[in-house]
């Protein structure tokens, strides 16, 4: 589904549960943008670099990026991103439940912005949301066209 405004996240992740908490902490923060959900790695890439021109639709203000995932990983899709012209800047935040110390570190060597983990509380939850939101969505300023 092609999304109605460029300002859209892009919510990468494999988890139901997790969809349907992040969904409800936008909700509920009036964090109106669209949000377009891929399942694993291979499906935010496609979306990203679609095999034909035809299919081509704007960027997401923000990827939001689960690592665990079957497929492809949110740090190979990750590595994928930063390697290719279209999405080399495009803004990504890690949004996983992972305390590795690994985890972090090659999500911000290979190009990570930010890196949150899930907490397990809706409140804490929610509230993460919520500055993700103001800052991605409303403060931070994106590459000019």
């Amino acid at each position: 589904m092609l999304p109605s405004s460029s300002k859209y996240i892009l919510l990468v992740e494999d988890n139901l549960d997790d969809i349907d908490l992040t969904l409800m902490a936008l909700e509920k923060n009036n964090i109106a943008n669209e949000v377009v959900v891929a399942r694993n790695g291979v499906e935010a890439l496609d979306l990203l670099h679609p095999k034909s021109d035809e299919k081509l639709r704007s960027l997401p203000a923000v990827v939001l990026l689960d690592i665990n995932m079957p497929k492809m990983s949110g740090l190979e899709a990750l590595k994928i991103i930063r390697n290719h012209k279209r999405t080399k800047s495009l803004p990504v935040v890690i949004l996983t439940s992972s305390k590795e110390d690994q985890d972090i570190l090659e999500s911000y060597e290979n190009g990570a912005n930010s890196y949150i983990r899930k907490p397990v509380d809706f409140v804490n939850f929610t509230e993460a949301v919520k500055q993700l939101g103001m800052y991605w969505l409303l403060l931070n300023e994106p590459l000019p066209k």
